[in-house]
C-alpha cells in the first residue's frame, strides 16, 4: 500500500504537528473498516490525533483512498473549525479522489518526482 499526500496538506501536517505515523495509522484503520465517512468515489473523512493528544482534540482528515492500491492525504482541518464540508468542496474532493486514484504508477512517480505528492514514510 503506497501512502501520500499532496504537498499543500504536507504543508498544512507539518504546521499543525501531524506526524506521518498518525497518518499511516489512520490508514490502517480505514483498512480494518475503522473509518468516519466513506463519502463515496474513494473519498474518506477519517480523524487523525494531535501529536500527543488523542483524537478527540485531533483533525478531521479527507484521503483518497484504494484498499491494497494506493492512499493520497488531500485535506485536513482541526475538528472545531469546520463540521462538514459544503456541496461544493465535497465534490470538488471528490473529483480529485478519482483522477489520484485512477493515475497510473509512472503518473504518479512523476508527480513524487516534480513535488506536487509526497510519500508518506
Amino acid at each position: 500500500m503506497m501512502i501520500l499526500k499532496l504537498k499543500s496538506f504536507h504543508r498544512w501536517a507539518k504546521s499543525e504537528g501531524v506526524s506521518d505515523a498518525s497518518l499511516k495509522k489512520a490508514v490502517n484503520e480505514i483498512t480494518r473498516g475503522l473509518v468516519e465517512g466513506d463519502l463515496g468515489g474513494g473519498l474518506f473523512k477519517k480523524r487523525v490525533a494531535r501529536e500527543g493528544e488523542g483524537k478527540r482534540g485531533g483533525f478531521r482528515t479527507m484521503l483518497a483512498f484504494r484498499r491494497d492500491d494506493r492512499s493520497i492525504f488531500i485535506l485536513g482541518y482541526p475538528k472545531s473549525a469546520t463540521d462538514n464540508i459544503g456541496d461544493d468542496e465535497l465534490l470538488t474532493l471528490k473529483k480529485l479522489a478519482k483522477e489520484l486514484l485512477n493515475a497510473t504508477d509512472a503518473e504518479i512517480r512523476k508527480r513524487i518526482l516534480v513535488g506536487e505528492l509526497i510519500e508518506v514514510k
